[in-house]
């Protein structure tokens, strides 16, 4: 199981050039890619993502790639700005009868007079790149199981307290029936005294209405599942792919049994347990949120 945030950092070297790539990911619903990239680069950008992609499942990944060239620089000289400037300072003798000759220095210095030379990416240098990436991914990948391995300690503990609030839950469970017979009788009797009736109590109709109300307030299917859940929980998480989606799924099944359970009964030993477990959930989506 591993964590969606992280950070890799990864280098290459060649004879002209130096290249550092730097990947920080965070929490995603889904895979969400954004390459940093200089123009030359652009090519790279499918094979990169694809390069990405196969290594994470989720997440935003943030990929800075930056380079030097350690060969000369060569420059261009734009050829249509130089041509203009000195068409406008003959006019400006001619019109004006201004002495003078152009001076190179303040050419030099104006807008887009030169630019650097674009050279031809080479496949070393392109190579390098992928390399730099992979690298960058292999770090990744180590932090992101680092943090993945604590967030796996959490839920697992997590787990174990729901499970001793289930523990607790079925135990009280069995007195729920004794409590609704109680309740009803105890309730009857107040109804007949007020009525000062002689009616006498027919226990065979009050077993029967015990009955129905335990029924309708058993929680052993949904102590069941909760049980269920927690095995599937715990196998899910010793995955190493896609582990989030499941597990998000599986806390809201948690979460809907929780609720099915404080709504059945009034006991209140089971709904303090029932909220107590719903408590334990919540922390558990907010940590689901962070696995891949």
């Amino acid at each position: 199981m591993n964590s969606m945030t992280g950070f890799g950092r990864g280098t290459a070297t060649g004879d002209d050039f130096e290249i550092s790539v730097d990947i920080k990911t965070v929490n995603n619903r889904f895979l969400d890619v954004a390459l940093k990239l200089g123009g030359e680069l652009q090519a790279l950008e499918p094979p990169l993502k694809k390069l990405v992609g196969a290594r994470l499942a989720r997440g935003r990944a943030d990929v800075s790639i930056q380079y030097d060239r350690t060969q000369e620089v060569s420059y261009e000289v734009n050829k249509a700005v130089v041509a203009g400037y000195l068409h406008a300072l003959k006019e400006m003798r001619s019109e004006f009868d201004i002495n003078g000759e152009p001076d190179i220095n303040v050419i030099a210095r104006l807008p887009n007079v030169l630019s650097t030379k674009k050279e031809d990416v080479s496949d070393e240098f392109m190579a390098a790149v992928e390399t730099a990436v992979t690298v960058a991914l292999d770090d990744l990948a180590v932090m992101r199981a680092n943090e993945g391995e604590m967030l796996k300690k959490e839920l697992t503990d997590r787990l174990s307290n729901i499970a001793l609030h289930v523990d607790v839950i079925e135990k009280e469970a069995g007195n729920i029936s004794e409590e609704y017979r109680l309740r009803l009788t105890k309730r009857i009797g107040e109804l007949l005294a007020k009525s000062e009736s002689q009616i006498e109590l027919d226990q065979g109709r009050l077993a029967q209405e015990v009955a129905y109300l335990a029924d309708r307030s058993d929680i052993s299917e949904e102590i069941s599942r909760l049980r269920t859940h927690i095995v599937q929980f715990r196998t899910i998480m010793d995955d190493e792919k896609e582990v989030g989606k499941r597990l998000d799924f599986l806390t809201q099944e948690l979460n809907r049994e929780a609720n099915t359970i404080t709504s059945k009964t009034n006991n209140m030993t089971v709904k303090e347990k029932a909220l107590q477990v719903k408590s334990e959930i919540e922390k558990i989506r907010e940590q689901v949120q962070n696995v891949e």
